[in-house]
């Protein structure tokens, strides 16, 4: 009487040379299993126990099947939710964590510049550059909070344009603070990959994964 690991390596043994390692499917087990029958020797028929528990391995298989074909639909379903949630970013401010975060592209009359603090900080300075590399503001922020945070350069309509900025910051023992700067302008583009949904910010692509503020209304 032949069990599972007998049938499976049947099949390995009758596709060799073509797919090696081949995993077997419901219908080739239930085409297996009716040859085994029907085959049988008649003056040893295969035992009601044995046949029963091929029956059973067999149902099983059936039904790990089924459930990765529903899994595979929730997710292409969960894709295209994540998709349709996505293209709502286009139009709107973002910021997200990504080496080389500190580029400033300012569009109206003020801007958000943000980071993340390692800890909470006594004070934060925040230099701001134009494409001539020249310091153009500095800002200062007090008493902020470890993680996410935003200072506001309100600059006037003549200031837009691209920009970088540095952050330092220090604790109430003057001891430096680690930052991470983030990436910080409109979303243009919503691109669907088959690992992840990429959004275009400031010219470049980042993953949905790495934004960790939003502001703004959605463009029209």
């Amino acid at each position: 009487m032949w069990g599972v690991t007998n049938i499976g390596k049947a099949a390995s043994a009758g596709s060799e040379g073509t797919s090696t390692n081949k995993l077997t499917g419901k219908d080739e087990f239930l085409k297996m299993l009716i040859a085994q029958l029907q085959n049988q020797n008649p003056l040893n028929p295969l035992d009601g126990t044995d046949f029963a528990a091929q029956l059973a391995q067999f149902s099983s298989l059936e039904q790990l099947t089924n459930m990765n074909s529903t899994l595979e639909s929730l997710s292409a379903l969960q894709t295209t939710q994540n998709g349709i949630m996505a293209a709502n970013l286009i139009g709107r401010q973002v910021s997200a964590n990504q080496e080389g975060g500190n580029i400033l592209t300012v569009t109206g009359s003020s801007a958000n510049l943000s980071y993340s603090l390692a800890k909470d900080a006594k004070k934060v300075t925040v230099n701001i550059y134009n494409e001539e590399g020249k310091l153009v503001k500095t800002l200062e922020g007090r008493n902020q909070s470890a993680g996410h945070n935003t200072l506001t350069w309100d600059c006037g309509v003549d200031a837009q344009g691209a920009y970088t900025f540095d952050v330092s910051a220090e604790d109430s023992s003057g001891n430096d603070v680690s930052v991470n700067t983030t990436i910080t302008g409109i979303v243009t583009e919503v691109r669907f990959t088959d690992q992840s949904l990429l959004v275009t910010v400031n010219g470049r692509q980042i993953s949905i994964a790495d934004i960790v503020e939003v502001s703004g209304t959605p463009a029209t």
